[in-house]
């Protein structure tokens, strides 16, 4: 009876075992599909007026505002573990309605471009191009007043960050990164740029930036929170996917070199159809704050493992589609894949 039931089990039973391919840590290496590596690593940086300054941002462990003069301490890692790129976001001295301090020839998103590049010439540096970090009302536009209805004046704004872009060029930066939705942004900033005779500066826009509940603690950060109103009328509705496609297709027709997907974690599904839809585009994708203090949260708290849990999150991102990852933990896990 025994050897009837083994002889029918035998018969019956699949030739094909896919726990053979997961049977030693070598094999799983060798067949893994997707590969997180250091060179998908975009490492954020604020840059905070003043000297001799390293804020703790306390909504985001392990995140710091850096003065230019203490910029050393967060270039360490990043050279060290040969993060290739690094993206700056600037808080000024001075905030106004226009947000003149971020095209400023002295602001401090400048300064911090010309010291990386005398220090790491090789680094690939991101200018952030968008209003709301250096006024006063924090909005990413200026703000029109010829109705009691609050809204942000998009025309009026597109000369501005075409201003703004133009000045990050000329200190140096390697790529600017508009964020601001305002519709016709890149091709505002690409004629400005190329009328100056920066032609050979590369866009990468925000070209799928949803209003996201995110963002909060990157407002701590950057000191930028809205002083009234909010950004759903420039920031895309989180319920939209197709209006994504739109969105990348219209930024790419207008001369964007590569697009980005923000929030990502919560966004993986508009990163792979981005992807799709534009195969032979590099796609970035901003991991932001709020996923980042979300895992950092749970991981202080034991429910997470502190070196895993990171990695499975990015690796997702990049099997998503992205080939870009702005992420709060670069140096993190730029270490742990220099290990490994």
């Amino acid at each position: 009876m025994k050897n009837a039931m083994n002889k029918t089990m035998s018969a019956s039973y699949p030739t094909t075992r896919l726990r053979r391919l997961r049977s030693n840590p070598q094999l799983r290496r060798l067949i893994r599909e997707t590969e997180l590596t250091i060179n998908d690593l975009v490492a954020p940086l604020f840059i905070h007026h003043g000297n001799n300054i390293k804020n703790p941002i306390t909504s985001m462990p392990e995140q710091y505002q850096w003065s230019v003069d203490r910029l050393d301490e967060a270039l360490q890692e990043i050279a060290e573990y040969h993060i290739p790129a690094v993206i700056l976001f600037g808080i000024p001295a001075h905030k106004d309605p226009i947000g003149s301090a971020a095209f400023a020839d002295n602001g401090v998103i400048q300064q911090a471009i010309q010291y990386i590049k005398q220090q790491l010439p090789e680094l690939l540096v991101i200018a952030d191009v968008c209003c709301c970090e250096y006024t006063d009302h924090g909005h990413c536009g200026i703000v029109s007043d010829s109705n009691e209805q609050f809204q942000v004046d998009n025309d009026q704004t597109l000369p501005l960050l075409a201003k703004q872009a133009v000045s990050f060029a000329q200190a140096g930066a390697d790529i600017v990164a508009p964020s601001g939705m305002m519709d016709g942004m890149v091709q505002a900033i690409r004629t400005g740029l190329d009328e100056a005779s920066y032609t050979n500066v590369a866009i990468l826009s925000y070209a799928a930036k949803y209003s996201s509940a995110m963002y909060g603690p990157f407002r701590d950060a950057t000191q930028g929170a809205p002083q009234f109103g909010d950004r759903q009328s420039y920031q895309m509705d989180m319920g939209n996917a197709a209006e994504a496609l739109r969105e990348t297709a219209l930024d790419l027709a207008e001369g964007a070199d590569m697009l980005m997907v923000k929030p990502a974690h919560t966004y993986l599904d508009i990163i792979w159809r981005v992807k799709q839809a534009h195969p032979g585009v590099p796609i970035a994708a901003y991991h932001v704050s709020g996923e980042y203090a979300m895992l950092q949260a749970a991981i202080a708290k034991g429910w997470l493992d502190a070196e895993r849990a990171p990695l499975e999150v990015l690796t997702a991102i990049k099997r998503a589609g992205a080939d870009i990852i702005i992420t709060y933990y670069a140096s993190q896990v730029a270490k742990q894949l220099a290990g490994r």
